[in-house]
């Protein structure tokens, strides 16, 4: 154990997004969308890292070491500085003190090279954009695309398959607007997979999801984990931590802790996360064991 404004998706889909950073069972189709199982695992490194906003500290002095293909849950409050260091690790803001490194390069070294997707929370989104399930998934080959973004039959591919993946491909023409919140998490699921990204950040992909919806998108992290992803994901579904995470972050606008779940995830440690307010709700059964138990 280590002691230590809203998105579109391109740039007016997720407020305040990059241009070209955003860009899942594969179906009959050969495996394109996973074949970035093939690239090197990415490692993490988070080095004194201070983020402030308008003059305001938001994270300060984070440091954290990710193990390259692994799943790692980031736990912390709201307001906790989740979000910021998803930013830092995608380069989106400019550090007071510190750096973040991804296989020990900068991160502005590889934002071009397609590294990093990313999956933000639903309230980044602005769902009256003009744009179709299909448009936003292609958004994750932009970064392979020369300046005209013509997608090529590869890129047709891959999203189809990620679609596909998800088991949306049905939905591909509908506005994202009229998606159920599932339905939603599952379209940019699908983009961070058509992006190919060895990193996979996840802003709290089960907020307003059903149990199947959850279940089935941990088995696909766990997939993604075989193939050498490393992922980072924030949840307030504290007690599925232990049943899919490798690693555990506590944060509460800096680094308290990180490490394997088995040493990190405790209750001295989340109450030193969470003011001492949460009772033993960490250690209670998840809803994910309550939902099979109820469908029995």
């Amino acid at each position: 154990m280590h002691s230590a404004n809203r998105y579109p998706t391109h740039s007016y889909l997720v407020h305040s997004s990059p241009a070209n950073s955003y860009p899942a069972h594969a179906s009959a189709h050969s495996s394109s969308a996973a074949s970035a199982a093939h690239a090197p695992a990415a490692s993490i490194d988070v080095e004194n890292l201070t983020i402030a906003y308008h003059g305001k500290v938001a994270l300060h002095g984070a440091n954290l070491q990710l193990k390259a293909g692994s799943i790692c849950g980031l736990v912390g409050m709201n307001g906790a500085g989740k979000s910021t260091l998803f930013k830092a690790i995608m380069g989106f803001v400019k550090p007071v003190t510190g750096r973040v490194l991804i296989n020990g390069l900068p991160v502005r070294r590889v934002q071009k090279q397609n590294v990093v997707a990313y999956v933000p929370q639903a309230e980044e989104v602005d769902w009256n954009f003009p744009v179709s399930v299909y448009d936003v998934v292609m958004m994750g080959r932009y970064g392979y695309m020369n300046f005209l973004r013509i997608p090529s039959a590869r890129d047709k591919q891959i999203v189809r398959e990620s679609l596909e993946k998800l088991q949306i491909w049905e939905l591909r023409d509908r506005q994202i607007g009229e998606l159920s919140g599932g339905q939603k998490k599952r379209t940019f699921f699908a983009r961070a997979l058509a992006q190919q990204g060895t990193v996979l950040l996840l802003d709290e992909p089960f907020t307003g999801v059903d149990v199947k919806t959850e279940k089935a998108m941990i088995d696909l992290l766990l997939e993604l984990r075989q193939q050498g992803h490393t992922i980072l994901i924030s949840t307030h579904d504290l007690a599925s931590i232990t049943t899919f995470c490798d690693q555990v972050v506590l944060i509460n606008r800096t680094i308290l802790a990180y490490g394997d779940t088995s040493e990190v995830f405790t209750q001295e440690n989340l109450s030193r996360t969470f003011g001492g307010g949460l009772a033993d709700l960490p250690f209670t059964k998840s809803r994910l064991a309550r939902g099979s138990q109820e469908e029995r």
